[in-house]
Parts: C-alpha cells; structure tokens; sequence
C-alpha cells in the first residue's frame, strides 16, 4: 500500500501530543492586540487542544506526524 500523503495546511498547525491527543497554537494572536488584555493574550501563549471531536478529522490529516 503507498504511504498516505500529509495535509500539509494541517501538518503545520497540529502535533500530535505523548499520549496521543493533538495540540495546536490559540487563534486571535496576530492583530489588534493594543485592545486585548494581557492577561488574554499571555493565555493565547500556552498550547491549546483541539476539541474531541475534531480529533479524529486531525488525526487522518496528519497520519505520520
């Protein structure tokens, strides 16, 4: 059977975390940031996970990572 080709949009979004569920970085991190607060862009920082049940969806999209 061939190898399964990687989403690659996908492959630079998620890792695939020790125990098996996915991480990836927090959205609305990039602009208008002068009106957020910094306790709510220092919490965008940490690694979020992706929610149960988008896992499966990741997971097929990145199956070797």
């Amino acid at each position: 059977m061939p190898k399964l080709k990687s989403n690659r949009g996908a492959a630079k979004r998620f890792k695939r975390t020790a125990s098996g569920s996915v991480k990836c970085n927090a959205s609305h991190r990039r602009h208008i940031l002068t009106k957020k607060s910094t306790k709510r862009k220092r919490q965008l920082r940490a690694p979020q996970r992706i929610h149960k049940s988008d896992v499966r969806a990741a997971l097929r999209m990145i199956p070797y990572c």
